[in-house]
């Protein structure tokens, strides 16, 4: 039964750490699971989820380190000795023993290396943060079971035992020849049912999916969601078996994706939250309100080159649509270029341009069509002019194409240049069309009506 966070154990908690009655604490949390021990910890002030973090077992709190905020560990970190610290990075997978290196400042690095005991741990953990950030070595992790072709059935069960010791989780069984290259991998009903005197060649699987070390992280991604993969292995540029890549890490991979395309579209540059500072905040919202700023600066110089309509009681009524056709350009270009985004995400996104540009088109003619009669319909009960109704009309479904056209073409021009897509869905999407979107609106009008 998951254990209940609510106001009363969290107020139980501080009363006993208070008190420091630790064979309570113990008996309340040290059988529950890691996940809701992280949680409460996030609800304590930091020395109290500190004092719990060194009062449990390392075999326990490493995986509660792994589970807290990310800021919040860093805290915790800050008042953990150097060698209290290896203790937990003695209980991880390499991978997320490396996350938390990286996470030290470079002055604490080598000291908490220097106090982890396995000297093959340490080795692992050094080759891992070498790689890129975005690259597959860099969340892949060095625990893994692997067999080599030549050894007998017997050996093979035997070396497996052995290595399961140090993997938490056997996804699969790997197969590679005396140079260490991937060469298969081994179902474990064809080993369960070989004979005990056969080779582990006799019954290895050749067929097996893999990737690239330098592999960007979200390829990966797309290809264990394309293939319903648990694990994948890694590999290098020869082949050789490097680790492996489990499905929690791409699980974490996508969330920090979709986290990212979040804010972009919401025109924030950074990754931020709520509780960052004031500076952080402003560094990561400000850019983007610039951006806004001149776009609503840029509308304002087309208005003004049409300011002598005002003194026209007529064509003047042109301004109070300037907030419609404005926000359908914007709503249409956000609409497109966040289908475009999501298609260009899970890689369906393919084909010509040109023909996607047309169909865009063609979709926007049907929304523009409709929408345009629905404004006739209104200018119709409440006594507008035909010819200004029309012009209206006109106006937005021509808006409504070109909004759509670049809704399409920006973020497919900005995933062929290498920059995230996600930034065209946000601010730069809306200013953009609300500039094009208001200068077609007076342009039209102005053939239409002839000012």
């Amino acid at each position: 039964m998951a254990l209940a966070v609510n106001k009363e154990l969290i107020k139980q908690i501080e009363i006993l750490i208070q008190n420091q009655d630790n064979i309570t604490i113990l008996d309340l949390l040290q059988d529950e699971h890691h996940a809701d021990i992280a949680e409460v910890l996030e609800e304590l002030n930091l020395d109290e989820a500190t004092y719990i973090i060194k009062l449990l077992d390392s075999e326990k709190t490493s995986d509660i380190l792994m589970e807290i905020d990310e800021d919040i560990r860093e805290e915790i970190l800050k008042k953990l000795s150097a060698k209290e610290i290896a203790e937990e990075l003695d209980e991880l997978d390499t991978d997320d023993a490396a996350d938390i290196i990286a996470e030290l400042p470079e002055h604490r690095q080598e000291t908490v290396i220097s106090h982890i005991e396995d000297d093959e741990h340490v080795a692992d953990i050094k080759e891992l943060l070498t790689y890129d950030d975005d690259s597959a070595g860099s969340i892949m992790a060095k625990e893994l079971v692997k067999v080599n072709e030549n050894w007998t059935i017997p050996q093979c069960v035997k070396e497996m035992r052995t290595q399961a010791e140090e993997v938490t989780r056997v996804h699969s069984i790997y197969v590679i020849n005396d140079d260490d290259k991937l060469i298969g991998r081994l179902s474990l009903k064809d080993l369960l049912i070989a004979p005990t005197k056969g080779n582990i060649s006799k019954i290895v699987r050749p067929k097996v999916d893999s990737v690239n070390v330098n592999e960007n992280v979200e390829e990966v991604a797309k290809i264990m969601q394309k293939y319903d993969l648990e694990a994948i292995p890694v590999v290098d540029d020869n082949m050789v078996l490097l680790g492996r890549i489990t499905i929690d890490d791409i699980v974490d991979v996508m969330k920090e994706e979709a986290e990212e395309d979040y804010l972009l579209a919401a025109g924030v540059s950074q990754d931020v939250e709520a509780d960052d500072s004031i500076w952080e905040l402003t560094r990561a919202r400000l850019p983007w309100l610039v951006l806004g700023l001149f776009g609503g600066l840029g509308s304002v110089f087309i208005m003004e080159s049409y300011e002598d309509i005002m003194a026209n009681p007529e064509l003047g009524r042109l301004f109070f649509f300037t907030p419609l056709i404005a926000a359908m350009a914007g709503n249409v270009g956000v609409q497109s270029s966040a289908i475009i985004v999501q298609g260009l995400a899970n890689d369906v996104v393919k084909g010509s341009l040109f023909n996607r540009l047309l169909k865009e088109v063609g979709l926007s003619l049907i929304n523009g069509t409709i929408l345009g009669v629905l404004v006739i319909i209104f200018g119709f009960i409440t006594n507008m002019d035909l010819n200004f109704s029309l012009t209206i009309a006109i106006s937005m479904l021509c808006v409504i194409i070109v909004a759509a056209l670049i809704g399409t073409f920006v973020p497919i021009i900005l995933d062929k240049r290498g920059i995230d897509p996600a930034i065209a869905t946000g601010p730069f999407i809306t200013t953009s069309n609300d500039i094009f979107g208001i200068f077609l609106f007076f342009y039209i009008a102005k053939l239409m009506l002839g000012f």
